[in-house]
């Protein structure tokens, strides 16, 4: 249930941040939902495998490379994705920082510490 609900948390928030950014696109909230699934699926495969090959750059940026990576992984669901569009690398870059903060300030508001 936790899975879910943080797919849909992730999803809602892209949707709206697609409204915010103009680089951003969507053809609806199913496109956000996919965004969402193929996203977690990216993140479980593609990523650990990025960040160890980006490892020596990520040491001397000090951790800011993994920012590029996080927008790397984001223009890859792009592609994978016909109702997502996203207008370039910064727009990526803009968006996969705000979806990180947005969805860890709802995390910690709404998640328990129990």
């Amino acid at each position: 249930m936790n899975l879910l609900l943080r797919l849909l948390v992730t999803a809602v928030v892209a949707y709206a941040l697609a409204y915010v950014l103009p680089g951003i696109h969507f053809s609806g909230f199913t496109g956000a939902i996919i965004f969402a699934i193929v996203l977690g699926i990216l993140n479980l495969i593609v990523t650990p495998i990025l960040k160890i090959l980006g490892l020596p750059l990520t040491i001397l940026t000090l951790g800011l490379f993994s920012l590029v990576i996080n927008a790397v992984v984001f223009l890859i669901a792009d592609y994978f994705i016909d109702s997502m569009n996203i207008d370039g690398f910064w727009w990526a870059f803009i968006f996969s920082i705000a979806l990180s903060l947005v969805t860890s300030l709802l995390d910690g508001l709404f998640t328990s510490k129990d």
